[in-house]
């Protein structure tokens, strides 16, 4: 059935791209006598997830030739011992950037977290200053996975203006940003943007209307060929671990898209993995790299 007439929507060979320009900058930056920018985490506790995404970040950060650190705390570290650590580096001038590895233990406010961070050192973007910047359209540092499908979409060339773009889900950290990034005045962008989440009763209906669906429910295979119009344009931000008895790992990376349906029907579609994950951390280095220049 799989025709191949898609165009594969390739996150591994686009983040390398741009790995080799970052590298080529910090060589510069280095070369001028400056230090290489230096990115800092935070991990609180031992979540799976958490721990493979902030070794895939301290791994990039070597890749493109940035200092990084990682800085651990156990699941019962106190907001207040979280709060002296972002205040201390938010004073210290050798950090460039540094994010706080969400999701954080019960008894920590993650908000009063995200809002501890000074904005000109929060390279995740979720701090309310760079989220109002962003909704306005100034400079600000983007949230990491809505930057990073929107370079996936430039770097592919794939046409957005004038287009009914459907995003599935209304997180702070993908919904949100990327609806109001699709419908601003640029390019990629000038989107008719229609956002559904767990509350819109139509989802069908109106994934049958849009040219591009961006999937960020979380929901394994939500999306199946019966919702998508043919020639559209998938964009599967899901990861969610299957349990997969075939594997070494016991689980297989599921998206958000049944992709051997829907595929045959796109024009363009991202995988998983190797779709929208690399580029959501090669957009944590260029956010990193910007917060340098500054």
């Amino acid at each position: 059935m799989d025709n191949k007439t898609y165009k594969l929507l390739d996150g591994k060979a686009t983040s390398a791209a741009i790995k080799q320009e970052i590298a080529a900058e910090v060589g510069k930056i280095v070369a001028s006598g400056k230090p290489a920018p230096h990115l800092v985490a935070i991990l609180v506790g031992h979540d799976g997830g958490s721990e493979t995404y902030v070794a895939s970040k301290m791994k990039t950060c070597e890749e493109v030739g940035f200092r990084s650190s990682l800085i651990r705390y156990e699941e019962d570290v106190t907001e207040q011992t979280l709060l002296a650590e972002i205040n201390r580096l938010n004073q210290d001038q050798d950090v460039t950037g540094f994010i706080v590895q969400l999701p954080l233990p019960k008894h920590i406010d993650e908000q009063k977290i995200i809002e501890a961070v000074d904005p000109r050192k929060d390279v995740d973007g979720f701090h309310p200053i760079n989220v109002g910047r962003m909704s306005i359209g100034l400079p600000c540092f983007v949230s990491a996975t809505p930057k990073g499908i929107l370079e996936l979409l430039r770097r592919n060339e794939i046409e957005t203006r004038g287009k009914h773009c459907v995003v599935l889900g209304r997180s702070n950290i993908v919904g949100k940003p990327m609806a109001q990034l699709l419908l601003h005045k640029a390019n990629p962008g000038d989107c008719t943007v229609t956002v559904c989440h767990s509350r819109t009763p139509n989802i069908k209906e109106l994934c049958l209307q849009a040219d591009i669906i961006v999937a960020a429910l979380g929901v394994p295979e939500f999306v199946k060929a019966d919702m998508v119009k043919p020639g559209a344009v998938i964009v599967d931000v899901g990861t969610t671990r299957v349990p997969d008895p075939s594997r070494k790992s016991g689980f297989r990376l599921t998206g958000d898209v049944c992709f051997d349906e829907v595929a045959p029907l796109a024009s363009a579609i991202t995988p998983v993995p190797g779709g929208v994950g690399p580029m959501t951390i090669v957009s944590l280095m260029l956010n990193t790299l910007q917060a340098a220049k500054q």
